[in-house]
């Protein structure tokens, strides 16, 4: 099989998947002279982000994105920790200054 680089647009690539998912695969891909791998990265595409997966250019923008959201998790995750650690420092202070004290 001879692939040609050829760039779908998104109308083009949900039309290819739904085909897909309706006629067969193989006939599918056989047809518009497209490799699995290819399906099955716009497939994932769409799963994750929907139509707008499938744009063009939308992978770095996203993954920028992503990075940038996983960074103020982390931050968000270190500042919970943080106050845990407080709350059972000053629980565990209360205990021996007020042992007679129950919870």
């Amino acid at each position: 099989m001879s692939m040609e680089k050829k760039n779908y647009s998104k109308q083009e690539k949900l039309k290819i998947l739904k085909e897909a998912s309706e006629k067969g695969l193989k006939l599918t891909l056989e047809k518009y002279n497209l490799y699995p791998t290819t399906y099955y990265y716009w497939k994932r595409k769409y799963f994750v982000s929907g139509e707008g997966g499938l744009d063009h250019g939308n992978s770095k923008e996203a993954a920028g994105r992503v990075k940038e959201l996983e960074k103020e998790l982390k931050h968000y995750k270190e500042m919970v920790a943080e106050k845990e650690l407080v709350i059972r420092l000053k629980d565990e202070l209360l205990k021996k200054l007020y042992p007679q004290a129950k919870k």
